[in-house]
């Protein structure tokens, strides 16, 4: 296992699909101190309340309650009251109800009732997909990353009670109004729900030597089925790979613990990824531990515009140690830490508390990971269901109200696009190839 430096921290589910949520990397409420002087540290606090800001939330409250048209329920106006101190904060902050919370759960199993897409409510509360997840509903039905889904079933997304109508039992159906750049005018999807099992890890021989692994999210059982990928691709090529595409396109992230195993199963030694908040919890740093599942033979990644938080550690790690080539378009850009903070009736606070930083200190923050080696969409594909025409500037740095990133605004930024089909494939084959022939002869294998 990786070596953990820092606070402890209970990584969770990086995103929920049917939640719309982002990265949830703990689940660690500040725990209570037997500190006698943390009494007088809390009152503290509680001095520095905003009392003058508070009598004019109540003075607002109270103008509600005693002339708004209609009657307006105490419980539900506190609601929006609380969700709106998270919704200017940051895309990723967010309050979150029982069965929102409990969603964060089933993810770690890769099960659940659904339609299979990673998605991020944004302030009007539409919902951009960030990506669908491979062979599901949403997936086969040809949504797409970067697409906005405003309305379901009819109702303007203003009108849904959270993301709940896109869940259901299996075999019932959803229609999803979506925006696409290129189109006209919004149009329907009508999914047909399933029982969501997602598998991770899938991989396959390239050519004779050279093998492949697509990871498509991360969840609690991504490492371990990604040493028995590797294992197994090791063994169809007599013991030993020449090298390895690790495919991390449209992987909007998951498990920080997930995507750490699998940089420590590829790494020797070195950083793997630190975080860093105001709060001692949030500083963090993860260290490889001494092993090479590849044995030193080269790794290529792939990534694009749809590789996210985790995806982007990854790569991150692998680049920064030297231990793989990183082709593709620029990634995501999602850098920063969420902590879910359990409240005593079931609901949670989604709350940012740090940044992502690589092993060379660099944040991934509306940034994200820039490529070696750029890949443009495959041009017969432009114009497509696949990569709509104008299906440009998916990154984190477009969200409204997203976390400033240390290089943002850097000269020369360009958001990257989204890379399907199989071009991208062959192309980080391609430079795999160049990686081995200029391997040292010990690491090769003929």
């Amino acid at each position: 296992m990786p070596a953990v430096h820092g606070a402890a921290q209970q990584p969770d589910p990086a995103t929920t699909p049917l939640a719309a949520q982002e990265e949830a990397q703990e689940e660690a409420p500040v725990p209570a101190s037997d500190d006698p002087d943390a009494t007088d540290g809390a009152a503290t606090a509680a001095s520095r309340v905003p009392l003058a800001e508070i009598r004019r939330y109540v003075a607002v409250y109270n103008a509600i309650k005693d002339a708004y048209v209609d009657p307006v329920d105490d419980r539900e106006l506190m609601q929006s009251a609380i969700e709106g101190l998270l919704l200017d904060l940051d895309p990723h902050s967010a309050y979150l109800d029982k069965d929102e919370s409990e969603s964060f759960d089933e993810q770690t199993s890769g099960a659940y009732d659904g339609i299979g897409v990673e998605l991020l409510q944004q302030h009007d509360r539409s919902l951009k997909v960030i990506a669908p997840i491979d062979d599901t509903p949403a997936a086969r039905a040809g949504i797409l990353a970067g697409d906005t889904i405003v309305a379901i079933d009819g109702k303007p997304i203003a009108q849904v009670e959270g993301m709940e109508p896109l869940r259901g039992a299996p075999g019932s159906q959803v229609t999803v109004t979506i925006v696409r750049d290129g189109r006209d005018k919004p149009f329907d999807v009508t999914l047909v729900r399933e029982t969501i099992k997602v598998t991770s890890v899938r991989s396959r021989m390239l050519e004779p030597g050279y093998g492949y692994v697509r990871i498509s999210t991360f969840q609690a059982d991504t490492g371990a089925d990604f040493q028995t990928h590797v294992d197994r691709l090791q063994a169809q090529a007599g013991g030993r790979l020449r090298g390895l595409v690790l495919d991390l396109r449209s992987n909007p992230g998951g498990l920080l613990t997930a995507a750490v195993q699998v940089a420590d199963d590829l790494l020797d030694g070195g950083g793997i990824v630190s975080t860093r908040g105001r709060i001692p919890i949030s500083d963090t740093r993860f260290d490889a531990t001494p092993g090479d599942r590849m044995k030193g033979a080269p790794v290529v990644v792939l990534v694009d515009a749809g590789s996210a938080s985790a995806a982007e550690v990854l790569a991150g790690a692998l680049r920064d140690n030297d231990r793989a080539r990183v082709v593709g378009s620029r990634t995501f850009g999602k850098g920063s830490v969420q902590t879910v903070l359990p409240l005593d009736n079931g609901d949670s606070v989604k709350l940012t508390t740090a940044r992502y930083y690589t092993p060379s200190g660099r944040s991934i923050q509306a940034s994200g990971i820039v490529p070696d080696t750029e890949l443009a969409p495959d041009p017969a594909l432009i114009g497509t269901a696949d990569v709509p025409a104008s299906l440009t500037g998916l990154s984190e740095a477009i969200l409204p109200g997203h976390l400033r990133g240390d290089d943002e605004g850097a000269e020369g930024y360009k958001a990257g696009s989204p890379l399907p089909g199989d071009q991208p494939i062959a192309a980080a084959l391609a430079e795999l190839k160049k990686l081995v022939a200029r391997a040292p002869a010990a690491t090769q294998v003929r």
